[in-house]
């Protein structure tokens, strides 16, 4: 099982790269200016949850764990800028699906205030509906599923009449590159009531809406409402049918950076900040603070974190379990207490975190603790979120 994997997109412009910077606080190039982003840029970011310590009570050294708080991270891909017609290749269209199929959940940032147009090109504040862009990205990927479709239905209909193939499995196989699974397939079409329809009686209009439904159901897409501060009226948000969180890009970046030189006490998610007690502030840096202040009169947070949180947690449906080697310290064989946060789907069972792990530790897995209840249970018991897990394997880690 490899790292979970978030894909931020969008036109250019919009502050995508602010927002992987603000995320990751890995510095990127930005400018006003198509395709400032060719390369995708990876970074880490992190989510939030609360950490095991809070459960059991205790205290522990661990950087990834502030005041109870646990910190886990996540890959971060910041993807080329996408133009309309990226499905025909247009732009840096063909790099830029090539990229995104590697994430689970995709964040759509949305220049929400309107300043740029459909190219990414600059135009004044609230000139420019964001409804189209939203539009627009969901288009290309749909686009970019059916025409995956299309190039194969004949082979895939011939498939199922020579009797060489399932409609789920024929399908199913086009996919693979993007880690779509037959039961997810499956799924769709049974939802479409499509899954005992003769594949030649499917038109172009049938294979579109299982495309989409196959996309919104795969790769999940959070519309990150960026530049909600210089937007003149946020109830256009309310016009978005998808999952949509305001948010600064730039604020949350000034606020990172300011707690990193030690000028404000801040965390990402923060609803404000405060300054330490006896610190001096320049006249620049007041000016700035005093900006941030109107834009946490606008909206609660900056969002970034928010965003973050709800593509992993409720989009993907990701728990947090913590493994460890010893069930009654709660420490690996260093004694370093909860040294690990595995993020794992919902569902996932003792054997998959065992595979997480190590696959040698899986291969010889015989039962896994559980630390809470000091219960022993088997291989296929579901995990809930916040469990405290240790495996039992005749194999260690090679």
């Amino acid at each position: 099982m490899r790292s979970l994997q978030i894909g931020l997109l969008g036109k250019a412009n919009v502050g995508k790269s602010t927002f992987f910077s603000a995320a990751t606080e890995t510095p990127v190039a930005s400018g006003n200016f198509p395709f400032t982003t060719i390369e995708p840029n990876i970074g880490v970011a992190y989510v939030k949850a609360d950490c095991a310590c809070k459960h059991f009570k205790i205290e522990h050294q661990n950087d990834l764990c502030v005041k109870g708080t646990r910190f886990i991270p996540v890959k971060l891909i910041d993807i080329a800028g996408l133009v309309p017609g990226a499905h025909e290749g247009k732009g840096l269209g063909n790099q830029f699906l090539d990229d995104a199929r590697q994430a689970e959940v995709l964040i759509h940032v949305v220049d929400i205030a309107g300043t740029t147009d459909i190219q990414g090109q600059p135009v004044p504040p609230g000139t420019h509906n964001p409804l189209e862009d939203v539009e627009f990205v969901q288009d290309e990927f749909d686009q970019w599923f059916a025409d995956i479709l299309k190039r194969e239905w004949d082979k895939i209909t011939r498939e199922i009449h020579q009797k060489r193939a399932k409609l789920t499995d024929g399908i199913a196989k086009r996919f693979t590159g993007l880690g779509i699974k037959d039961f997810e397939v499956q799924d769709v079409l049974q939802k479409l009531g499509f899954i005992s329809r003769d594949p030649k009686e499917w038109n172009d209009d049938d294979i579109v809406a299982f495309a989409k439904e196959l996309r919104k159901n795969t790769k999940p897409m959070i519309i990150a409402a960026n530049k909600a501060d210089l937007c003149p009226d946020l109830d256009i948000i309310k016009k978005i049918n998808d999952n949509v969180i305001p948010c600064s890009a730039e604020t949350e970046l000034l606020l990172r950076k300011a707690s990193k030189a030690g000028i404000v006490n801040y965390s990402s998610g923060d609803e404000g900040f405060t300054i330490p007690e006896g610190k001096e502030i320049a006249p620049p840096q007041q000016k700035a603070l005093d900006l941030v202040k109107t834009v946490f009169e606008k909206i609660p947070s900056t969002g970034i974190q928010k965003i973050l949180n709800t593509a992993v947690f409720d989009s993907l449906n990701f728990i947090v379990v913590y493994p460890v080697e010893d069930e009654t310290k709660f420490t690996n064989k260093d004694g370093v207490i909860l040294p690990d946060a595995k993020l794992l789907p919902q569902d996932s069972t003792a054997k998959d975190l065992a595979g997480l792990i190590h696959a040698d530790i899986a291969k010889g897995f015989l039962h896994a603790i559980d630390c809470k209840t000091k219960q022993r249970i088997s291989g296929d018991q579901k995990l809930k979120n916040g469990d405290v897990i240790k495996i039992v394997s005749t194999l260690s880690r090679g």
